[in-house]
């Protein structure tokens, strides 16, 4: 059963196990929600099906007792994002999570362009993980060696972009729209933007809408389920 708003809150959470759908809040890490949810429903056995960089919001898929085995079967789902990218910056962790390392000028740089290099992005592609992630190099976290100024070497993986679709354009602003493969680094998309613009960019806002056909729409917030564990069981 996957717990969604606007059906009955009836949960077996150690029983067959729950699919549960949450927005995860910005500044919250994808763990964060797992404990949460963990302690508010005193939950056995929890995981997530996907992480979200802690200053990203959206779709998160718990899977609670049995259920945790399908969670590498909603890794595998497309996943869609909203963004939001600055051009004319940059940055060591591709977004605005480390300081600006340089300014360049936008000038030059028109909607039609910016369409044309986003368009080069699609398809499948070879990507590299960003030195600041949670890609594992040696079984430690990559942005553990970034922090103390290291640089490893990094193997390629193949993604797939099925859109990459300018939203909105308010130099330097820009709103995008992406839906991808898994293992996709929405901010190293944004990056080889800015490195093919010649300008730079940086990712300033992720939301992640959809994961194959679970849409954030029918998610609970965390405040939500918070009210929810006051209240009787749906009958």
């Amino acid at each position: 059963m996957t717990l969604a708003k606007g059906k009955p809150f009836k949960p077996d959470w150690n029983g067959k196990g729950e699919i549960l759908l949450v927005d995860k809040p910005e500044e919250w890490t994808s763990f964060d929600v797992v404990k949460k949810v963990r302690s508010l429903f005193r939950i056995g056995k929890i995981g997530h099906a996907g992480t979200l960089d802690p200053k990203a919001t959206g779709l998160l898929i718990l899977c609670t007792g049995p259920r945790t085995k399908s969670v590498t079967r909603f890794m595998e789902l497309e996943k869609v994002y909203l963004g939001t990218m600055e051009l004319g910056i940059s940055t060591a962790s591709f977004d605005m999570e480390t300081p600006i390392l340089a300014r360049r000028s936008i000038e030059g740089v028109s909607e039609e362009l910016l369409r044309s290099v986003m368009a080069r992005f699609t398809g499948k592609q070879l990507q590299v993980p960003p030195m600041y992630s949670a890609a594992k190099f040696g079984g430690k976290p990559l942005y553990k060696f970034a922090r103390r100024g290291r640089t490893v070497e990094r193997a390629t993986k193949e993604i797939s972009v099925d859109l990459f679709d300018l939203v909105a354009f308010d130099p330097p602003r820009v709103q995008f729209a992406v839906r991808c493969s898994k293992g996709t680094y929405i901010r190293s998309l944004v990056h080889d933007v800015g490195t093919e613009l010649g300008c730079g960019a940086v990712l300033t806002a992720l939301r992640r809408t959809r994961i194959g056909s679970y849409d954030v729409r029918d998610a609970w917030t965390v405040d939500e389920l918070i009210t929810l564990k006051g209240r009787p069981a749906a009958a």
